[in-house]
């Protein structure tokens, strides 16, 4: 048989509905009532990798989910030549705190490079979401008839003044400036809208696994299994404190024997992550597993099967890994910073930490207390299940966009 006769495959997109067992009945009817309305807008997001970190996982599921309830979302990547990343990087680093020496040549960089995206843009939608600073100036080449919405996903509790005195006349154009906490907020003029992100548990990355998948998986990357794991799933990012783990992993030691495994990526929109990963790689041994891969079921695997997950970042707009991990009812340890701190209650459903050797204090109490882990993670996946799955991120930006009606009058389909 020709190929090009045999029947196409089977796919479905997860709809709100599929939700219902998670959160109910009431919540699937008011989130379509709220999307029914909204039907054949034609909405964009924006942002500048497909792969690799929070902002990519929650794009690839929310845009899906939107196109299911009747509202058409769709995803794009700038492009940009390695210098204008390696810009990005240091705005990136100085919005949460860095430094930055901010020169007219690096400001030439990045508006060029916008510049040239807009022009192969055409951006003729009902609403426009612009994600992160790499693509923020995009607004200024537009005759803006539509809302234009910035969503930041940092972490803004002190971002660097020079830089926020260079973005702020962009960010001055927007509408409506979305953040993922309060104490994020900024003095600008466009309102502020505080919404945090959420996971789909129907991903590769968060859907159940067997024991036999999650075998296959460690054995394809040849994790051992012999000692319990200690597992940190994130980007290589000096943010996520890689160096830290590795140092709180080699102090629980000398008290418990475990694996430490730490997985990340290195994506396209981020020049520094290749360096750290290489920089960590010294520190490879037999009990300590250092992987740079894209494979989201490894991440399901490593953490349905850890008897511990770390996320000791120092900056965090909100931990995206700590929310899979906590759904998979792993005991985790994460950071005493950013969103962090809206996601676990310390004790209660995980535990918070600010240093190497408090990383380390809570490792071996819950290497050696499996009824402890056990306690934290049925409370963890019970906090995710109320208050962290992708049905109320949908309906937090079903009633953002649907406050625009009245001032933009939303036009429904685009020809």
């Amino acid at each position: 048989m020709d190929e090009t006769d045999a029947d196409p495959p089977s796919f479905r997109l997860a709809s709100i509905e599929d939700f219902e067992p998670f959160v109910g009945a009431e919540t699937v009817d008011r989130i379509m009532a709220k999307a029914a309305p909204l039907r054949d807008l034609h909405v964009v997001n924006i942002n500048s990798t497909y792969y690799g970190g929070g902002v990519a996982e929650l794009l690839s599921s929310l845009t899906l989910l939107m196109n299911a309830a009747g509202i058409r979302t769709g995803w794009r990547v700038i492009e940009g030549r390695p210098d204008f990343f390696s810009v990005t990087k240091k705005m990136h680093n100085a919005l949460q705190g860095g430094d930055i020496m901010l020169s007219d040549l690096k400001k030439d960089i990045y508006e060029e490079v916008v510049y040239e995206n807009a022009c192969r843009m055409h951006l003729d939608h009902d609403v426009v979401i612009v994600h992160d600073p790499q693509p923020l100036p995009l607004i200024m080449h537009y005759r803006k008839t539509a809302p234009w919405i910035w969503r930041c996903h940092l972490d803004l509790n002190r971002p660097n003044p020079d830089v926020w005195a260079y973005l702020a006349p962009f960010i001055e154009r927007y509408d409506a400036v979305v953040m993922s906490l309060p104490e994020y907020a900024q003095k600008i003029s466009p309102p502020q809208r505080f919404i945090m992100p959420a996971i789909n548990p129907f991903t590769t990355t968060n859907k159940e696994l067997s024991e036999a998948e999650i075998d296959e998986r460690l054995d394809r990357y040849e994790i051992p299994r012999d000692l319990p794991l200690v597992v940190q799933v994130s980007r290589f990012d000096k943010w996520k404190d890689p160096q830290g783990v590795i140092d709180a992993f080699r102090i629980a030691r000398k008290d418990v024997d475990a694996t430490l495994v730490m997985v990340g990526n290195t994506a396209t929109d981020d020049p520094e992550g290749q360096e750290i990963f290489a920089s960590l790689c010294a520190s490879r041994e037999e009990r300590i597993c250092i992987l740079s891969v894209q494979d989201s079921a490894l991440v399901n695997a490593l953490q349905r099967r850890a008897a511990v997950v770390l996320q000791k970042s120092t900056r965090e707009g909100f931990g995206l890994t700590v929310t899979e991990a906590m759904w998979k009812g792993a005991a985790v340890i994460g950071g005493k910073v950013g969103g962090i701190r809206h996601q676990i209650a310390d004790g209660v459903n995980g535990f918070l930490v600010e240093t190497v050797e408090e990383a380390a204090a809570r490792i071996v109490q819950l290497l050696k207390d499996a009824s402890l882990r056990e306690r934290l993670g049925a409370a963890a996946k019970e906090t995710v299940r109320q208050n962290f799955l992708m049905t109320r991120l949908a309906e937090e930006w079903l009633d953002l966009i649907g406050s625009f009606e009245a001032s933009f009058k939303l036009r429904g389909p685009v020809a």
